[in-house]
């Protein structure tokens, strides 16, 4: 039902006083004290009171209600002709939910060209704000981070909620503003006042302005680790040295081999690397010395990961270092921008950044900034230095204290005469800033004692080389394959698009990178294995056709000269010998073959009536697949036969992509940010393919803790994220074919976001000050001693369930009388038996 209200009889005068517009807010409406100069349309909405109403601030706002139905919506328009809003940045509204939680509100502005602008907003709980809508697309990515400050937020003495919008609009012809819900369950009401538009420019500076302190932290928030002097830092980094050797000390007594394996459960063949084995229905990682191991890994554990632009935003950080400071030494410059579709949309993604976490190991591990011949102090005091040991040999004399003031003022003399001879020297080469070295040994044993004290086993992917030298905790490697071979688009390709595995040049590029990865590793114990790649563009975005099958209609869009097309065609052809053969297939006219070669074609839907498009799409893509796993595992069978290939870490995948690579590969890997693994794939379907699985990331974050963003798995508070992680690792336990867990990351991420993408997360183990969140990382701790004493628990009951079967099956007779302990029925996988 659409109908007309707010007529001017609704106009009323109230004792209590309006709160004023900030100042350059200019009014369009007031739904309180309503005017004719502009419409008010509801839609399934209504102004249930023909009053206002006093909220518990002391506010006079106006009601609207939302029906529980499709979309609900009070739409606002001008009177006539169109609002010219050019001169200004944002749309505003004071309002505030009704609601005794937090309520989402759309907002949509449309210019009379059909241009549109719409905005999100996540309108909390409480008192009432301005909403800022801004009037050009306006987003976190646009300051350079994937998510923004908090909000609401205090500017000029209001709250006010700036929000996000996307679209496009002509703000000197503005027809319409609607607010809307996206099918509320139950009708929901919010109070509005004052409608209009005005600058923008200074809340965004307020916003984000003075971001970071001199630290790396929010100044946005307070949390039980954040610091605010050098020596707070250093009293609480020794007082968690101090809990680590306790809990390392009590780690010394655990039933662990050297590599983490369990030693008190059942044995496996010692074949001096690691390798994996199924035994009574469950799979394991065994480690070198023949122990049952559970994988409890951390990724990205390096020191150089935290670094974020500066350049342009300056006015973002409270203090950054002057030139010539100790710690100015962890600027450097980059440049991240890029077609792939994790670099649209940003702002200051190249030039200068700032290392807070390389300052604050400077600080907490670094030696003092001495004067060094790189600087010009150092440079000074080698040059006196020089000056004085010429002057010495010169004489040639023995040193004989002045008897007398004149021979004291020739020595004073003979002194100033070498200090200017070192400065002459200093004025000839440029002043540099003072470099001091963080001892990389002392953060690596430091972290290593860490990881190992809380319970963890695995140094996982993109982390320090000098971890894994140090032969204390296992580790896995990723095999960085570039090249010039040719690539295929799926879609949005957000860290680039599909490797070709047809193109030779796929082939060498594989064979270099897998060469220069084994090089120093092939004979190392240490090592797990390799992963092929990191969240390839398998898939399209989306549930549909196109998106399941974008690698087969990608290729088909290419042009002859890419080898991937030239074998889909071959496919084709082999097939349905003409046109003819194919476009009765297919259901189609394709009145010449040569029209499939042409760039750009576009293949067909699947359908009911023509099953063999998606046969067809279905053979190429696992054609595909099996060409690109099988590179790879043939040049690491080569290379590094001892290790094993770890799978593609799929975050999007296909079927035929999962089936090909536990064809080659040693483990499948997921990325899953789920709340529990088999939220994130269907296991059964796994089962069926019988190989071991690693999730290889997963993690749980929450926005209390400094960063902005809590991830794809945000929970509500830090205190929520041991029981999330103790939960993910008793499901992933329960699963038979899963050999371990990867979290993602050891390091919060800056607040202002990483260089790669902007990203802003608060979901690591350790904070941007290298402390860690100590309530968080003693339940991570908890949950990992738990699930390596659940390991052989589960071992003992498979064997107990294998035996039983074993026996019913026989009827009682004495099948395994020639087995030993701990040696049920099962089979080897990697290269200690079938290989790749």
């Amino acid at each position: 039902m659409i109908r007309r209200s707010l007529p001017a009889v609704f106009a009323l005068m109230f004792a209590t006083p309006l709160l004023a517009a900030p100042a350059g807010q200019q009014t369009l409406f007031n739904f309180v004290r309503p005017a004719d100069v502009v419409q008010v349309t509801t839609q399934d909405a209504s102004l249930p009171q023909s009053n206002a109403e006093q909220t518990a601030d002391g506010e006079v706002l106006r009601r609207v209600t939302f029906n529980p139905v499709a979309q609900p919506s009070v739409r606002l328009t001008p009177q006539t002709g169109a609002w010219d809003w050019s001169q200004s940045g944002v749309m505003t509204l004071r309002v505030q939910s009704a609601m005794s939680w937090a309520l989402t509100l759309y907002v949509k502005i449309q210019s009379n060209d059909g241009k549109t602008l719409i905005s999100r907003v996540d309108l909390p709980a409480g008192p009432a704000q301005t909403l800022l809508v801004p009037l050009q697309p306006f987003s976190p990515l646009n300051q350079g981070m994937k998510a923004g400050p908090p909000m609401p937020m205090t500017f000029d003495g209001q709250r006010v909620l700036l929000a996000s919008s996307s679209g496009e609009l002509d703000r000197s012809q503005v027809v319409s503003v609607t607010l809307s819900m996206d099918q509320p369950n139950v009708a929901q009401s919010i109070l509005l006042e004052r409608f209009g538009v005005q600058d923008g420019d200074a809340v965004t500076k307020a916003a984000y302005g003075g971001l970071v302190d001199a630290y790396g932290q929010s100044t946005r928030a307070k949390w039980p680790e954040k610091v605010g002097s050098d020596e707070q830092l250093k009293s609480a980094t020794a007082k968690e040295q101090q809990q680590t050797k306790t809990w390392l000390a009590e780690r010394e007594k655990s039933s662990l081999d050297k590599f983490g394996g369990l030693n008190k459960g059942p044995t496996f063949k010692a074949s001096g690397f690691f390798r994996t084995e199924k035994r009574d229905g469950r799979w394991y990682l065994v480690t070198p010395e023949g122990h049952p191991f559970y994988s409890l890994g951390v990724n990205t554990v390096t020191p150089d990961i935290d670094q974020t632009y500066v350049e342009g935003r300056e006015w973002m950080f409270e203090s950054l270092p002057k030139p010539g400071e100790p710690l100015a030494s962890h600027f450097g410059e980059g440049d991240n921008r890029g077609g792939n579709g994790v670099d649209q949309g940003r702002s200051y993604n190249a030039g200068r950044w700032y290392d807070f976490y390389g300052a604050n190991l400077q600080r907490l591990y670094g030696e003092p900034c001495k004067p060094g011949r790189d600087t010009k102090a150092g440079v000074a005091e080698a040059a006196k230095a020089e000056a004085v040991e010429a002057t010495a040999e010169n004489t040639a004399e023995p040193l004989v204290v002045p008897a007398t003031t004149e021979s004291g003022v020739a020595e004073a003399a003979k002194s100033s005469a070498v200090e200017a001879s070192a400065a002459n020297t200093v004025e000839q080469k440029p002043a540099e800033p003072c470099k001091a070295v963080v001892d990389e040994q002392r953060w690596a044993s430091h972290t290593l004692d860490r990881l190992q004290a809380w319970g963890f086993n695995t140094v996982g992917n993109w982390s320090a080389p000098v971890l894994a030298n140090a032969d204390r905790v296992p580790y896995t490697l990723p095999l960085s394959i570039v090249g010039d071979y040719a690539s295929i688009s799926t879609g949005t390709d957000w860290w680039g698009a599909m490797p070709d595995p047809f193109d030779p040049r796929f082939a060498m590029a594989t064979e270099r990178a897998v060469a220069i990865a084994a090089r120093d590793h092939r004979d190392d114990p240490w090592l797990i294995g390799y992963f092929a790649d990191n969240e390839l563009a398998w898939a399209g975005p989306g549930d549909d056709p196109k998106a399941r099958y974008a690698l087969a209609y990608g290729t088909l869009k290419m042009t002859t000269d890419v080898p991937a097309k030239r074998a889909f065609l071959k496919q084709l052809r082999d097939k349905y010998r003409n046109q003819a053969g194919l476009s009765k297939a297919w259901g189609i006219d394709l009145p010449a073959w040569e029209l499939m070669e042409d760039p750009g074609f576009v293949a067909p839907l699947p359908s009911a009536d023509h099953p063999e498009i998606e046969a067809d799409f279905k053979y190429f893509q696992k054609v595909f697949a099996d060409t690109y796993f099988k590179t790879i595992s043939d040049s690491l069978k080569w290379h590094a036969p001892n290790q094993l290939l770890l799978g593609g870490r799929f975050a999007i995948s296909t079927p035929e992509a999962v089936e090909s690579c536990a064809q080659y590969c040693d483990v499948l890997s997921f990325n899953m940010y789920t709340l529990q693994p088999q939220d994130g794939y269907d296991f059964a379907r796994l089962r069926s393919l019988d190989k071991p699985v690693l999730i290889t990331e997963f993690n749980f974050g929450s926005a209390d803790r400094g960063p902005f963003w809590g991830g794809v798995t945000q929970l509500a508070k830090e205190e929520d994220r041991g029981p999330a992680y103790a939960n993910f690792l008793k499901q992933a336990m329960s699963e038979p074919s899963i050999v371990g867990v990867h979290w993602f990351q050891y390091l919060d991420q800056p607040v202002t976001g990483r260089l790669l993408d902007g990203e802003n997360g608060h979901f690591g183990l350790v904070g941007i000050t290298d402390l860690p969140f100590q309530g968080f990382v003693d339940s991570v701790r908890k949950s990992n001693l738990a699930i390596v004493d659940q390991l052989g628990k589960e071992a003992e009951k498979a064997k107990a369930e294998a035996d039983k079967a074993s026996h019913d099956a026989t009827g009682g007779r004495k099948a395994d009388a020639g087995k030993g302990a701990g040696q049920g029925a099962g089979h080897t996988g990697g290269h200690s038996a079938n290989g790749h």
